[in-house]
């Protein structure tokens, strides 16, 4: 009979462990007589479990102060769906938090009979938020991509999250077999003329709702460091305007798409109407401020998804 490796045994002995203590609210010296180990084994596997993310906690009680701003951001700005979620000051992560709460209205819009159309950008953050869902079958939707899954040098885009999302949800799949940004708009235009990328651009003009990340500008931005764009072009754009960017789409402080410029070529699909989709940013953080606040203002996005600090700052400037 094969040996089921070490690492293996050590996951499944964690992933008990951790069962046992935070859904069977069992304590460690509980743990350790039924697992038969010692009580130092059982804290490093119930630890293991947490550093391996093998347990997700989901907070089941709305904080008053989170609450508020979230109905002054709803109120402000006449969005449709807002979340806060509680600010971490001692992290440095700027997914944490935001991702599950983005998990858990993915989920929710996952889980109805009503057969839905659901697009999805790109990002650090959506990529957070998809590794959070958990396995379900939901054939009756359709997810499509907004954004290409190519890089400018052929090879699959890291951050793009439709493949991630097959492996979890059990739904027709549309990607977009194209890149961020096409050399020129005159290609941009052939390749859109292409049939399998129509068929994306139509799935995501009728989207029902739109999950996507709110992209910074700078020489760090993820479009350069992702190499989508130069960074002198990144810095011309800046200067010429461009405050942040969704999907490639550049938009200036007001919220208002860029006309010339890498606009021209983004091969991206265009977002739904926010008059008849849900489109929700997901963002947080300073080096986020800016674009998120833009997005807002010009009504990019009608849904948010942020922190506590995040909120604040968008409320006080």
């Amino acid at each position: 009979m094969a040996r089921r490796p070490e690492s293996t045994t050590k996951l499944d002995d964690a992933a008990r462990a951790g069962w046992l203590y935070y859904v069977a609210g069992r304590t460690q010296d509980e743990i350790a007589s039924q697992m038969g180990i010692s009580r130092q084994s059982a804290q490093r596997l119930v630890s293991l479990a947490m550093s391996e993310r093998l347990i997700k906690v989901r907070l089941d009680h709305p904080i008053a102060a989170c609450l508020e701003l979230a109905a002054a951001l709803k109120a402000r700005f006449d969005l449709g769906h807002v979340e806060v979620v509680p600010s971490d000051r001692q992290s440095s992560s700027t997914t944490i938090g935001i991702a599950e709460a983005a998990a858990e209205e993915i989920s929710r819009w996952l889980k109805t009979e009503r057969p839905i159309i659901m697009a999805l950008g790109t990002g650090r953050t959506l990529k957070a938020a998809v590794d959070q869902l958990a396995p379900m079958e939901c054939p009756q939707h359709r997810i499509v991509s907004l954004t290409g899954n190519i890089g400018r040098d052929g090879s699959a885009a890291y951050y793009n999250v439709i493949f991630s999302m097959a492996d979890a949800v059990k739904a027709r799949h549309f990607p977009m077999p194209l890149p961020v940004l096409a050399s020129t708009p005159e290609e941009r235009d052939i390749l859109h003329k292409q049939q399998l990328v129509q068929s994306a651009l139509e799935l995501g003009r009728a989207a029902d709702v739109a999950f996507v990340g709110v992209g910074e500008l700078g020489p760090e931005a993820p479009l350069v460091l992702d190499g989508f764009l130069e960074r002198e072009e990144m810095m011309r754009l800046i200067a010429e305007g461009a405050c942040g960017e969704i999907c490639g789409w550049m938009f200036d402080g007001e919220g208002r798409l860029i006309e010339r410029g890498a606009n021209e070529r983004v091969a991206s699909v265009p977002l739904p109407s926010r008059d008849s989709a849900s489109v929700i940013g997901i963002a947080m953080g300073p080096r986020k401020l800016p674009a998120l606040a833009a997005a807002l203002k010009g009504r990019v996005v009608n849904g948010i998804i942020t922190d506590e600090a995040t909120a604040r700052a968008i409320l006080g400037a």
